[in-house]
């Protein structure tokens, strides 16, 4: 039977299994850096909007004349700055963090590239570039992905160990993803807390859930502050890390963008949440491919039924 996405809502219900983290961890924190300028939707790339998303002019414009150099310019601090800046404090800390890549994005910085291949941060595919794949047919879809796997073998030496798509899925994404192959999870869910398997075309696939509530896009709304954007992060960790000592162990996700997170000012609050989770016994900090690769150890395929 052709693979449908059918709607869950009941999924590990009052007793999820124990995920078995690592050395006994309470909690497994990934750390998910967005790398996405340079693949916004723009007139440079024959787009009729110039998109502003999760900038201080968060949103998008109409094109009808030119460029909108204002909103380049606040998507090219990120590469430009902000990820270095974001780069040096993980690698100060000696803390593994996940690359969502837009693959057109790293091609237009190589050195950001190479400079996440030398880390040792694993990469989860993030499209070709912003497209909203649930407009695109079946076919066009389908060769989106292979030209952003294709891409990112060639920018970073290795294919993408995961994917994410920009905007949202589509109903046919996930299964063009296990037809394509390589993949070992994908990402495009934010209804759990722990990674679970799903049958695609008769075979078992990972999806490892991310979220958008840690995540720096707060900064675009009424947390403006370093402090109230770490305070709010560091008590969704605590509580997960509480949870995890009363037998409850779970997963969490921290999404950052070099565009908002990579400011001083709101760079400071990444800098003292780090700080915080490091100080913090029992906290597993992993990239995403660990998680999937131990999951699927610990708890693999067991079939329909």
């Amino acid at each position: 039977m052709p693979y449908q996405v059918v709607r869950d809502v009941v999924g590990y219900g009052a007793n999820p299994p124990d995920p078995q983290w690592p050395d006994g961890a309470r909690v497994a924190i990934n750390f998910v850096l967005n790398y996405e300028e340079g693949s916004e939707p723009s007139p440079l790339d024959g787009d009729a909007l110039q998109d502003t998303g999760l900038t201080e002019a968060n949103g998008q414009v109409q094109v009808r004349s030119g460029r909108d150099l204002a909103a380049e310019g606040m998507f090219d601090y990120g590469s430009r700055v902000g990820v270095w800046r974001i780069l040096r404090l993980f690698e100060e800390r000696g803390l593994p963090l996940t690359v969502f890549g837009c693959a057109l994005a790293l091609e237009r910085n190589p050195e950001v590239a190479a400079a996440i291949r030398k880390a040792g941060h694993d990469l989860c595919c993030h499209g070709w570039r912003w497209e909203k794949h649930w407009e695109l047919s079946e076919e066009e879809e389908r060769a989106r992905i292979a030209r952003a796997v294709q891409s990112l073998v060639r920018t970073t030496g290795a294919p993408p160990d995961g994917w994410y798509c920009r905007y949202g899925p589509s109903e046919n994404t996930r299964r063009l993803l296990v037809g394509h192959g390589g993949f070992l999870y994908d990402s495009d869910y934010y209804g759990d807390e722990l990674p679970f398997w799903v049958e695609v075309e008769g075979r078992g696939h990972l999806v490892v859930p991310y979220s958008l509530t840690n995540n720096d896009r707060a900064f675009t709304g009424p947390l403006a502050s370093a402090d109230a954007w770490f305070g709010f992060v560091r008590d969704a960790f605590d509580m997960l890390w509480e949870e995890g000592a009363a037998g409850r162990p779970r997963m969490m996700s921290v999404g950052l963008h070099c565009r908002l997170v990579g400011h001083p000012a709101r760079a400071m609050g990444l800098k003292r949440l780090l700080d915080h989770v490091a100080a913090r016994r029992g906290a597993w900090v992993a990239r995403r491919v660990d998680i999937a690769r131990h999951w699927a150890s610990v708890h693999p395929w067991q079939g329909p039924g």
